[in-house]
C-alpha cells in the first residue's frame, strides 16, 4: 500500500501546481465561512486543510487500504489530496445548505459565530470564554447562571434577534473576568468552557488528569491520542532534520567524513 498526500491530487490540471494549506481550503469553501463578517476569512491555522483534510485522511485511507488487503490480498495507492479530504469534512454544510439550513453569508448561521449561544466573548480581563449552550435544557441553565431573566432570550431559536441577544451577552460577560466567570460555570452542563492559549491549556487540570500532555526536553507536548485500553501508545522522539538520512548513509557503507562533506555541501 503507497499512501501519496498532496495538496491538489495525483490527478487533474491543478496536480503539478504549487499551493498550501489556505489555497486548499479556499477552493473548498470551507476558508469562506469562516472569521468575522465584517473582514476576509481568518485561517483557521494550517488544522483544517493539511492535518485534518490530508494528513488524517491519508492516515485512515493507508489504515483501510491495509483492512482491504487482509480480505483481497492485493495493495493499491492512496491518493490523498488536501482539498479533496477537506471537501469531505464539510460534507454536513453542504447538506445544510441543500436544505436552506445554511446561509452562504459568514456569521449568519449557528456554528460560526452568528448564533449568540454559540460563539466566544471577552471578559472585563480581556480574556475569552466559550459557549455552545445549543441543546434547550443547556440554554435554560446558562442563562440561568448568567442570572438573565429577560424574556427575550427565550426566543432562543429566532434569528432576527440573534444580533441584539449577542449584544447583550457581550455586556453580560463584561462585568467578570475569565476565571471568575469559570467559577461561575466549571463542572456544570452549561456548556461553557475558558479560551486558553497553548501555554494555558498544557497546565489545566483537565488535561493533567487526563495525561494529555508529555515532557520533551523540558517543554510540554501533546501526548498520543486517541487512547488504547489494551496497547497504550508510546510518545516518541522529536529528531532533528536529517537524522534519518544520516542513518540510512551510515547503513550503505558512508563514512562519518564522506556523510559531514554532503552535510557541509548542503547535499542534506
Amino acid at each position: 500500500v503507497y499512501g501519496r498526500m498532496t495538496g491538489w491530487g495525483q490527478t487533474g490540471s491543478m496536480s503539478k501546481v504549487a499551493g498550501h494549506d489556505l489555497n486548499y481550503i479556499a477552493m473548498t469553501g470551507v476558508l469562506n465561512a469562516m472569521g468575522n463578517a465584517q473582514l476576509p476569512p481568518t485561517p483557521p491555522l494550517h488544522l483544517v486543510g493539511d492535518l485534518g483534510g490530508g494528513a488524517m485522511m491519508l492516515a485512515l485511507g493507508i489504515v483501510s487500504a491495509l483492512l482491504e488487503r487482509s480480505k483481497s490480498g492485493l495493495g493499491q495507492v492512496v491518493d490523498a489530496a488536501i482539498c479533496d479530504g477537506t471537501t469531505l469534512l464539510a460534507s454536513m454544510y453542504f447538506d445544510m445548505l441543500k436544505k436552506n439550513q445554511w446561509s452562504l453569508n459568514r456569521q449568519a448561521n449557528m456554528l460560526d459565530g452568528g448564533a449568540h449561544f454559540y460563539g466566544c466573548y471577552v471578559c472585563a480581563d480581556g480574556k475569552y470564554i466559550s459557549v455552545g449552550a445549543i441543546e434547550p435544557q443547556f440554554y435554560k441553565l446558562f442563562l440561568q447562571l448568567c442570572e438573565i431573566d429577560d424574556p427575550i432570550f427565550k426566543d432562543q431559536w429566532n434569528r432576527a434577534l440573534w444580533p441584539e441577544l449577542r449584544r447583550q451577552l457581550e455586556l453580560t460577560f463584561l462585568t467578570r473576568s475569565r476565571d471568575q466567570w469559570m467559577e461561575v460555570f466549571d463542572g456544570t452542563d452549561a456548556c461553557v468552557a475558558p479560551v486558553l492559549n497553548f501555554e494555558e491549556a498544557s497546565r489545566h487540570s483537565y488535561h493533567l488528569e487526563r495525561g494529555n500532555f508529555i515532557q520533551e526536553d523540558g517543554m510540554s507536548m501533546p501526548a498520543p491520542a486517541p487512547k488504547f485500553s489494551r496497547t497504550p501508545s508510546v510518545a516518541g522522539s522529536i529528531n532533528p532534520v536529517g537524522w534519518a538520512t544520516r542513518e540510512l548513509l551510515q547503513e550503505i557503507g558512508y563514512s562519518p567524513e564522506q556523510i559531514a562533506e554532503l552535510h557541509h555541501s548542503e547535499v542534506i
